[in-house]
């Protein structure tokens, strides 16, 4: 097995942030954390001295980029993707899906499907975990830049058996819904019973459906702000019941365009980091710069990082995880706070949090070193490189 040796760096540890460290890789997995590590064994020694060693960044809210949109990519286009964000410090992503016909849905299923089975053979990149569906059961007057004519609820009763599941052992399933579209909360107790991983989104739910929701087996919301209602001080609206709901956690999109960064500062020092998950929400335009595109039957433009869709809403992001990082530093968090947002809280919420999500002996070697000036120098991917800057 290959011997990693990462040395001299400033390592974000579950305990605390400890200066010039070594990690020590056998394989895929940490096999030691050491101020004074022996060199001997090591295969391969990097020097990461100015550099600080994250555990690898988890986004569990990506639609594509670099021109790929999930909802149309095949495996070959998503693994495109994934070698795109781990140049950017992602070791771990799903795919998210926009509302789409049933035929379209099980295409990118099939898609994903084969790329999670053959993704350990190929390049070394970002690890495609499972599947996060952005509805198709959420709310028309919230629908944002989603396409309401796929939208759907659960009136019958059987409406899952038209919306595919991946075969792959232990891949992960997330869904966004409104829990007040016709049969909402039995929705989600049936998603909960299989195991899925229900998030509240896109939804204007009064708070007694909220409460039954959540007591249904909903614990997360989704892009936490966007597409719901917000706080008023005479009515509390999703976001402020989330806010004083001390079992919800959610995720944000830190881009300065989606929530001020004021707006995100008070959420977080509110629910307090643990309960809080940083997502891209990047489209297929991310990492192509300014311009005009299509995406999802419609024609969106990208102007100083905020897209726009004909209807004049928010489009998604063209940021990554490792932005979002940025900005937040910037705006005066901690670094730990920072890292357990971008990598331990996602993982928990994929329930993966025993494997990846953290620098621990034991966990697989997902890490990203990141330089003074915020770039990604080193991404390692079960501790094989999938980017290095030099």
């Amino acid at each position: 097995m290959n011997r990693i040796l990462l040395r001299n760096a400033f390592l974000i540890l579950p305990i605390g942030e400890v200066k010039n460290h070594s990690a020590e890789i056998n394989g895929n997995h940490l096999s030691a954390i050491d101020g004074e590590a022996e060199a001997s064994m090591a295969e391969q020694i990097f020097d990461l001295r100015g550099t600080t060693l994250f555990a690898g960044f988890v986004d569990v809210h990506n639609h594509g980029a670099v021109g790929i949109d999930c909802n149309a990519a095949d495996a070959d286009g998503l693994h495109e993707v994934s070698k795109f964000l781990a140049k950017n410090g992602v070791t771990s992503w799903l795919p998210t899906l926009v509302p789409d016909s049933n035929e379209s849905y099980q295409k990118s299923i099939d898609a994903i499907d084969e790329l999670m089975k053959t993704q350990d053979a190929r390049e070394p990149a970002a690890r495609v975990l499972g599947v996060h569906y952005e509805g198709p059961f959420v709310s028309d007057k919230q629908c944002g830049a989603l396409r309401v004519k796929y939208f759907k609820d659960f009136a019958k009763g059987d409406e899952l058996n038209s919306l595919p599941k991946l075969k792959t052992k232990n891949a992960r399933h997330l869904i966004t819904l409104a829990p007040e579209i016709r049969g909402g909360i039995e929705l989600v107790k049936e998603l909960a019973a299989r195991g899925w991983i229900v998030s509240i989104g896109h939804t204007r739910a009064e708070v007694e459906t909220l409460d039954a929701a959540c007591a249904a087996g909903a614990r997360h919301l989704t892009h936490f702000f966007n597409a719901m209602t917000g706080l008023h001080h005479r009515t509390l609206g999703v976001a402020g019941w989330a806010l004083t709901k001390k079992e919800m956690g959610f995720d944000i999109i830190a881009d300065g365009v989606h929530v001020h960064p004021k707006i995100v500062e008070l959420a977080v020092k509110n629910k307090g980091c643990e309960k809080v998950t940083l997502i891209s929400d990047s489209v297929s335009p991310t990492g192509l710069g300014d311009g005009d595109f299509e995406i999802w039957g419609e024609k969106i433009s990208v102007v100083k990082g905020k897209t726009q869709n004909e209807r004049g809403s928010i489009a998604g992001s063209v940021i990554t995880i490792l932005d979002a990082v940025n900005n937040l530093r910037s705006d005066g968090f901690a670094v730990n706070e920072v890292s357990r947002m971008a990598s331990l809280n996602p993982a928990r919420l994929l329930r993966m949090e025993k494997e990846l999500g953290s620098i621990e002996i034991g966990k697989r070697a997902d890490l990203v070193a990141i330089d003074r000036n915020g770039e990604v120098k080193m991404t390692l991917v079960g501790g094989r490189i999938a980017y290095s800057k030099d």
